[in-house]
């Protein structure tokens, strides 16, 4: 005869089994389970385009919080400390604040989009790149960001960067160089970056921006030359301009961290009519159960169009 302990035993043991042949029948759990596990937030960068005035990080962390998204990603050139001196008490004192401010409004500090240009033919630039991207990597750790945004660099060779967006983000190799050139400067200075990343406990998310990450092949090349678990991919989903679907497909099991764009109003410098259901499917199918901020890029205010962008990502992406 069976008692109650061998009865509650048994059945709890049948009823993993049978969960265990579901699992194993579907390969992967369905699209409702896996959506939940993608959070929303929002990047600092959707309230200021560059163009004075500057919305202070507060600010934007207070608007998170209220549109009820969980997260944001902070802009570096945003924050009200200097991009390129090194860290002083001061400037400590006012990361540590940001960080209350986040917590008191229930915000997670997810990523700091920074700036960095690997594709230097001076060997003393790209050591001074390598140096600036350790203090980024020192910023987040700070703040308890998990996650840094890393830019590949580009040639420079078109110096404004409107007259880059009408190229189509594409412009010429520096002259006396090649492509082979800016793609090993810029794997030995990320090689450089990450004792410091693992140090700090802080992931780099190489981004498919300008220059040589633009195509999916430039930044899988550079992320399969440093394998690493403190590197990964950046997908911005308004970064391919051509044919984006089939190319963030690409980068998707390599993707650590999504930036949602929207153009609301027009886009600042282009605008892109993106089918998030179709961008969903992508995340899902690879697994990818991280945070996705939106980046909002359009000429409306931020405070209409975020709430519009966060409810076409509520209904295909996240939570």
């Amino acid at each position: 005869m069976m008692n109650r302990r061998s009865f509650f035993t048994a059945t709890a043991c049948l009823g993993a089994a049978t969960a265990l042949g579901t699992q194993s029948q579907e390969h992967q759990p369905t699209d409702a389970i896996r959506k939940k596990r993608i959070k929303l937030g929002l990047c600092s960068y959707s309230y200021w385009h560059f163009r004075d005035p500057k919305v202070p990080i507060e600010t934007v962390i207070a608007k998170a919080a209220e549109f009820g998204v969980s997260g944001v990603d902070i802009l570096h050139r945003q924050m009200d400390i200097p991009e390129k001196e090194p860290l002083t008490a001061e400037h400590r004192g006012y990361l540590r604040k940001l960080k209350r401010h986040a917590f008191r409004n229930g915000i997670d500090l997810v990523c700091l989009s920074t700036h960095q240009n690997f594709v230097q033919q001076d060997p003393a630039e790209r050591r001074r790149q390598v140096e600036h991207t350790h203090k980024c990597l020192e910023i987040a750790y700070e703040l308890g960001i998990p996650c840094i945004r890393l830019n590949s660099g580009r040639w420079n060779t078109i110096k404004d960067f409107d007259d880059l967006m009408k190229a189509r983000g594409l412009e010429p190799v520096l002259p006396g160089c090649t492509e082979e050139d800016g793609f090993k400067w810029c794997i030995e200075s990320i090689e450089k970056c990450l004792p410091k990343a693992e140090q700090c406990g802080v992931v780099m998310a190489l981004e498919n921006h300008w220059g040589l990450s633009r195509t999916p092949e430039g930044q899988l090349r550079l992320l399969n030359a440093v394998p690493s678990p403190w590197l990964g991919a950046l997908m911005d989903t308004g970064n391919f301009m051509e044919d984006p679907y089939d190319k963030l497909k690409l980068i998707a099991p390599k993707t650590v961290y999504v930036q949602a764009k929207t153009y609301y109003g027009g886009g600042e410098w282009y605008t892109l009519d993106l089918d998030y259901g179709r961008i969903a499917s992508i995340l899902f199918d690879a697994g990818y159960s991280g945070y996705c901020c939106l980046e909002f890029e359009g000429k409306e205010s931020p405070d209409t169009a975020a709430g519009k962008s966060f409810e076409v990502l509520r209904q295909t992406i996240g939570v």
